[in-house]
């Protein structure tokens, strides 16, 4: 199984595939749904983005080869414009920035590297 294209590789095919045109979070289902300008959609488990956040305490964790975080919810999004999202966890966590290119390639691993059509 390859592995899904780096974020680079995705802007570089398409730059429209790494601008959002709609981020809904479904609480509920515990997952954030963007659609993308390039008509793909990406569903992203809460559980998954909280234990894949790139900020710098999470990264020195991961080097040090401690276990991920539990799975947590989304209690927040904040938008930080063409740069992506900060995204505010049940369990506190608060100091992950995603950029659009790392939350499309999350969405594009998740659906086995192609992304889903909208």
């Amino acid at each position: 199984m390859s592995a899904a294209p780096g974020p680079a590789a995705v802007a570089a095919a398409d730059p429209r595939a790494v601008l959002p045109r709609a981020v809904t979070d479904r609480r509920p289902s515990g997952e954030l749904v963007i659609d993308w300008e390039d008509g793909a959609r990406s569903l992203l488990p809460h559980g998954l983005l909280r234990q894949r956040c790139r900020c710098a305490a999470c990264e020195q964790a991961r080097r040090r080869g401690l276990p991920p975080p539990e799975p947590a919810a989304l209690s927040e999004i904040r938008a930080l414009a063409v740069q992506g999202l900060n995204l505010v966890f049940a369990d506190g966590h608060e100091r992950g920035i995603y950029p659009w290119a790392y939350l499309r390639a999350l969405g594009d691993e998740v659906a086995g590297g192609g992304g889903e059509s909208a």
